[in-house]
Order: C-alpha cells, then structure tokens, then sequence
C-alpha cells in the first residue's frame, strides 16, 4: 500500500501550477534501479548478463551498444550548474545524437515544486522542443528537462565518437537558446564548451525485453573504479511510462521482484555523476 500512497501523493502534487502566467512541463517518468552486478553479470564472458536474467526479462542475446562522452571545463562549471552537454553514438544509428539535459533535484516526493522551479528559469508547458522527464530512482527523483539534436561528421565510423576539437563544435553549433544563454548570460553555455574537455568515454550495452507487461531495459555500464586502474560494473534496469500512478505501483512491485531474485542493489543510480567525478 505504500507504494500506491506514494504514487497518489506525487499525482496529487501535479495539478496544474502557473508561473508567469505559463503552466508548467508535464513529466514522463523513467524508473530506474541498480543491479547487483556480481550476481547478473558473467565475467567468464565479457561481463554480459547471465542467462537466468535475459530470460527473466525475456531478453534476447543481442544487445545495443551505446558509445556516451559528456563534456564540461576542468572545473565541471557545467555540471555544476546543473547541465550536462552530451554526445551518443548509438549502434545502428546514423551520425551523433546530442543531448543538452537540464537536472532540478526533487524534494522527498514533491514533484511539483520542481516543476514549478524549472518553470520560473523558463521550461514551461509551451516549450515544446523540451522533454520533461522524473527519473524515479531508490530512494531519489530528479526532474530532467532535455533537447536532442544531431549531428553528422565525416571521418568517423562503426561506433566511433568525434575527438574534443569536433565534439566542442557540435555542441556550439546546435547549441539551443536556454542553454547559450543560461541564466541571462549572453554566450554562457557556448563559450564553455569552447573551452572543454570529454568525459568519458564509455561503451554501454542495452538488452530490452518484458517484465509485468512493461517493455524493460537492462543497461550495463563499464565506468572507470575510484582508483581509476579498474573497471566498475554498472548494472541498471529501468521502465518508462507516462503515468505516475503507474511509476510508483510497478516501482515497488519490480524493487521487490528483484529483491526476491537476490539482484536488486539499494542505492540510486547516478551514472552521469560517476563518469563526470572519475574521468
């Protein structure tokens, strides 16, 4: 019942709010938790998941692999500012995806309250380009508000991702206004990516299957260890949907799913902080 009461509370905390005059973004919501990856992972070969999970999940063996570089100066003024300028390269897709993804922490299950923020620094429902999305983690939501674009480059192949030189000036030249000019700075955003450097990089792999008549992605996530001369397996399953009432019934009900096959591991998932604190 706690997980229902839950899920009750954050819709009832959606009502439309206005803010100069303009009603803030509607959310999806991405549930996301941490897999133990001692217990899923198969390091006899390659660190692929074991094959008790894929048919959990019913997964096929493929995967897709995703090849991610974030980029920000040496002082991560960026991130610290709560943006993260991306490049992905995903298998089977033309040329680069670029994401400029703005993060609003969200207090206990307020979600509202960090709707209604984004709102006030100009994300509003009548931004359509933006995507607004909860990420629902263990025991944290974040509201992320995203914009994708691409970009094309010759010289590059397979899953390659372009050098610092070309990734600065994709991510100048699609840069989209909000981010530019982020906080009334007029060149803000592009004039640090200007100066920056890559994050990265790091060859994730995604299975997709069904769990719960939900479509579920498992992705595993190679991430340089504390020490920086090993490896750290990152283990993440996650759903997305477009109900709250649906994100916080089946959150518990998967959390306990997992529990229940000894793979669930408390905690939340906070890649993009992992790569941005050890490359």
């Amino acid at each position: 019942m706690g997980y229902i009461s839950s899920a009750m509370f954050d819709m009832s905390c959606l009502l439309a709010q206005h803010v100069s005059g303009a009603s803030n973004m509607v959310p999806d919501y991405e549930v996301k938790f941490l897999m133990n990856a001692t217990a899923v992972l198969d390091p006899t070969n390659s660190y692929k998941l074991k094959p008790f999970v894929l048919s959990a999940f019913s997964m096929p063996t493929s995967v897709t692999k995703m090849h991610v570089q974030f980029l920000d100066t040496n002082s991560k003024q960026i991130y610290n500012a709560g943006w993260s300028p991306r490049i992905r390269k995903t298998e089977g897709e033309s040329g680069f995806e670029l994401t400029y993804k703005k993060r609003y922490p969200v207090s206990g299950s307020d979600i509202n309250a960090a709707l209604t923020t984004a709102n006030s620094e100009g994300f509003d429902s009548t931004d359509t380009d933006w995507d607004a999305q909860i990420e629902w983690g263990y025991s944290q939501k974040t509201l992320s508000i995203s914009r994708k674009k691409s970009a094309t480059k010759s010289g590059y192949s397979g899953m390659d991702l372009p050098n610092t030189s070309d990734s600065r000036s994709m991510l100048i030249d699609k840069a989209p206004g909000t981010f530019e000019d982020w906080g009334g700075v007029n060149n803000w955003g592009t004039d640090l990516l200007d100066v920056s450097r890559i994050y990265g990089p790091v060859l994730a792999k995604r299975s997709i299957g069904t769990w719960s008549g939900l479509e579920v992605y498992i992705e595993v996530w190679p991430i340089k260890d504390v020490a920086g001369t090993g490896i750290e397996y990152i283990v993440e399953a996650s759903f997305k949907t477009g109900s709250v009432s649906v994100a916080g019934t089946k959150s518990g009900d998967l959390q306990t799913y997992l529990e229940g096959q000894g793979w669930f591991l408390a905690g939340d998932s906070l890649k993009t902080g992992l790569i941005m604190d050890r490359y």
